[in-house]
């Protein structure tokens, strides 16, 4: 017979516990765990004769065929990119992002492409039908074998799912999804991980893709426990302010192709748009002949993306000045910003300093360091750097420019796109030939007082 016991699971990180703490002892939240009632079920004794029914399922890896994999095209080149190249057939897809980012969006959008040749299941557990007829005519989706269900049952769903074999379901959203048999709120810790289980299974044993869209927490990170995590094939991330037209989608975790991919998109009237060149949109509209502006170039995954980094330093009216950060690592601003003073000699101690990076891109490459600090130093010396100047190179902490990967790719960037001097480390000047490069003007520098009178002159 089953056996129930009594935890208490933080609704934050999962932590479990045999008894109840004001504060979880796993993330450090306040008043996030909740009572939960875990049935222990014991292994049947037939256990012995039910192995020999998967018998034949352990077979020899030499023996296991892979030529017979097969991605669907979505119809969105940025997804299609960001996925490796089309989504699997018979995997699990998790869709995270903020509130009205454009989760169900883009979801939608790719049902009217999927659509023309596949049959698809939309399941809703937030909208009704009529909310999202209406969305679809706003879309433009008007594809007649798009199947729309508004359940929460996730028994049903994964029954319907086994009935009718659609080729591939979307599910709108996990967390609203529930098991009748467990005994907790649809959203609860132990909820979504029974949900996502039970259609992990279904997508494994019918060969059928489903793609989950789930929330995120204050923090950013994935409501729910960390195993939802390791249970999917895909984690994908929408990033940008919904204050701001451009959307980023990048993988978290991919089982079939690389993480480093990112793909651009547009929020429009009629939904998103992918932006074929993000290059030329990140700095379209930069203001000329204004101090505290430099480009730079970073690589995100196989190719290079040019970014306008903003610096503005300015005489503090408190004790303590202000450092904010839009887009950039906080504490890497700050590393650098000491920098500035222990080793170029110029003393920053009481000015506010803030960086932006245009456009909602999130920037962690370290070889957008040379670009900060001199957008840093132009507003702090009100000095003008040319809008045909480009810069990219990582900055140790004795203020040296250490080199960076994929150079040759980032400076033909540069020169497709009309720039006519690139800013780069002096080791990286010595791998390249500069006959390669009729339009642009190459110069290597060794430390940042020197990459700042060049970028001035």
């Amino acid at each position: 017979m089953a056996k129930s016991k009594v935890v208490y699971i933080c609704r934050e990180c999962g932590y479990e516990s045999a008894k109840w703490y004001g504060k979880c002892p796993s993330c450090g939240e306040w008043d996030t765990l909740n009572e939960e009632q875990v049935i222990d079920t014991p292994v049947s004794k037939t256990a012995k004769n039910r192995l020999s029914s998967y018998s034949g399922l352990v077979l020899p890896l030499s023996k296991i065929n892979s030529s017979g994999e097969i991605r669907y095209d979505t119809g969105v080149g940025e997804l299609n990119r960001v996925l490796g190249g089309g989504l699997v057939k018979g995997s699990l897809v998790l869709l995270c992002g903020d509130p009205g980012i454009g989760k169900s969006t883009i979801l939608l959008q790719i049902c009217e492409m999927l659509s023309n040749g596949l049959s698809v299941l939309y399941v809703s557990g937030e909208e009704s039908a009529y909310q999202i007829k209406m969305r679809a005519k706003r879309l433009g989706v008007t594809n007649e074998k798009l199947a729309i269900m508004c359940e929460t049952d996730a028994e049903i769903i994964c029954e319907y799912i086994r009935t009718e074999k659609p080729d591939i379901v979307m599910i709108d959203s996990v967390q609203t999804m529930n098991i009748s048999s467990v005994s907790s709120t649809a959203g609860s810790v132990t909820q979504v991980r029974e949900c996502t289980n039970l259609f992990m299974r279904t997508a494994k044993n019918n060969d059928i893709s489903i793609i989950l869209v789930g929330h995120v927490n204050k923090d950013g990170n994935i409501a729910g426990p960390k195993v939802l995590e390791h249970i999917v094939d895909t984690v994908l991330y929408f990033e940008g302010e919904r204050n701001l037209t451009y959307r980023i989608l990048r993988a978290a975790k991919n089982r079939f192709g690389s993480t480093n991919e990112i793909g651009v998109f547009e929020m429009t009237e009629k939904g998103l748009v992918e932006i074929e060149s993000p290059s030329l949109a990140m700095i379209s509209g930069r203001p000329l002949n204004v101090s505290g502006t430099c480009v730079t170039c970073l690589i995100e995954g196989s190719r290079p993306i040019l970014a306008e980094v903003q610096g503005l330093a300015t005489a503090s009216g408190f004790g303590n000045p202000r450092r904010m950060a839009a887009g950039f690592d906080y504490n890497r601003m700050a590393m650098l910003i000491a920098i500035l003073e222990k080793r170029a000699g110029y003393f920053l101690g009481n000015m506010d300093c803030y960086v932006n990076i245009v456009g909602g891109l999130r920037v962690d490459e370290p070889a957008c360091d040379l670009a900060v600090a001199i957008s840093i130093l132009s507003s702090f010396k009100d000095a003008v750097i040319d809008s045909g100047t480009i810069c990219f190179g990582e900055i140790g902490l004795a203020g040296e420019i250490r080199t960076v990967t994929n150079c040759e790719q980032r400076i033909r960037e540069c020169e497709r796109l009309g720039f006519k001097r690139c800013i780069i480390p002096r080791q990286n000047i010595k791998k390249l030939n500069k006959n390669d490069f009729k339009e642009i003007e190459v110069i290597g520098v060794r430390n940042i007082r020197e990459a700042f009178e060049c970028a001035t002159e």
